[in-house]
């Protein structure tokens, strides 16, 4: 790269934290922007506000931001995962976000490190994530940071909506005819 190359000050600024409290909305909206239905229709999690709070709220500590000149930039939200019967300690990577401009520029490296070192010390075993099948950039990254042995799940939708108006039709027709009866009688 060269000195004046504007990437370079991008990355070179770059903070991982601890995400705290005020970011809530600035990660909320990022990941907005990433996870929109159009990018991602078959995601079988939902990006919503009650998403981020909720793993902040049950694991600050792995709830991660990437900031450069006090923007935030990227986010990794995570959780760990102990079962009943196992000695096994698991660590979910459950969201991973980077803002458009910043990719393919060592941020999401960062995070997860910074993750990896922060399940390590506590204790967890296995790391797991997921992504689409067709996500082909996530499956190499993950792939480059050493996951491995990816194992087939497979997701089904039901889309409800010409089921809805049939319910709703119906309950209109039956609206409509405990009504007759009242007109005659009355």
């Amino acid at each position: 790269m060269n000195e004046d190359d504007p990437n370079k000050k991008k990355r070179s600024n770059l903070v991982i934290r601890e995400m705290e409290i005020d970011d809530i909305a600035d990660v909320f909206h990022l990941g907005e922007k990433i996870f929109t239905a159009r990018e991602v229709p078959n995601l079988y999690r939902t990006w919503d506000e009650y998403e981020v709070v909720s793993l902040f709220q049950s694991d600050p500590e792995f709830c991660l931001v990437a900031e450069s000149d006090e923007q935030i930039v990227g986010f990794l939200l995570g959780t760990t995962i102990e079962k009943s019967h196992s000695a096994w300690k698991y660590g979910h990577l459950v969201w991973l976000g980077i803002e458009p401009e910043f990719q393919r520029q060592g941020v999401a490296v960062k995070l997860f490190k910074h993750f990896q070192e922060l399940m390590l010390d506590s204790g967890v075993r296995m790391l797991l994530t997921d992504t689409e099948a067709d996500n082909l950039a996530a499956l190499h990254f993950f792939r480059k940071m050493g996951f491995g042995q990816p194992q087939q799940h497979i997701y089904l939708t039901l889309n409800l909506t010409g089921q809805k108006r049939q319910v709703r039709e119906k309950k209109n027709n039956e609206r409509t005819q405990t009504r007759r009866p009242d007109r005659k009688n009355g």
